[in-house]
């Protein structure tokens, strides 16, 4: 496949991806991925005018995929934020393993202020995003990998208590 008449509408196809999606990096992406899959492609048409408008076809159904990807996991997160509790209750945080509290410094640094500004402060994900400039799905998908750490590491010292119930143990 030549790609001569790809990379001269370069930039083109760029701007075309990035009016769709809104997102100049995600835009970039989805180019670089479509590139990757019309340097693969069998039946790709000869000249130039045909494959330009084969591109386009290929990178719009690119944006469609993109944009479900998005809506799905958009949603999923909203209903993960919907499902678990804003402020955790005075009787949960009294029974809360001591572990936990010993633990958060073995994790990465922002991991364990986020836990700890969420989860054991009370704060909103939605007023976190607004003051460190952050969108609020991008700091959602932050502590879902956090609070996935944090258990791994429950986990990995607790052994039995993490799996029967963390509440009030004595694990060293």
């Amino acid at each position: 496949m030549r790609t001569d008449p790809l990379l001269q509408h370069l930039d083109a196809f760029i701007g075309f991806a990035r009016q769709r999606t809104g997102d100049a990096e995600l835009a970039a992406d989805l180019v670089q991925e479509c590139l990757m899959k019309a340097l693969k492609a069998d039946n790709v048409p000869e000249d130039a005018e045909g494959v330009v408008t084969w591109f386009y076809r290929v990178l719009r159904h690119a944006i469609i995929d993109a944009h479900r990807r998005r809506t799905t996991r958009d949603a999923a997160l909203e209903k993960l934020v919907h499902e678990l509790p804003e402020v955790m209750e005075p009787e949960d945080e009294r029974t809360l393993c001591q572990c936990v509290m010993k633990l958060l410094p073995a994790l990465p640094e922002a991991d364990a202020e986020l836990l700890r500004r969420i989860d054991l402060g009370g704060e909103t994900a939605t007023e976190i995003a607004m003051a460190t400039n952050q969108r609020v799905n991008t700091l959602n998908v932050r502590l879902l990998r956090a609070r996935r750490r944090l258990r791994e590491e429950v986990e990995r010292v607790c052994r039995s208590c993490a799996t029967h119930g963390c509440l009030d143990c004595d694990c060293g």
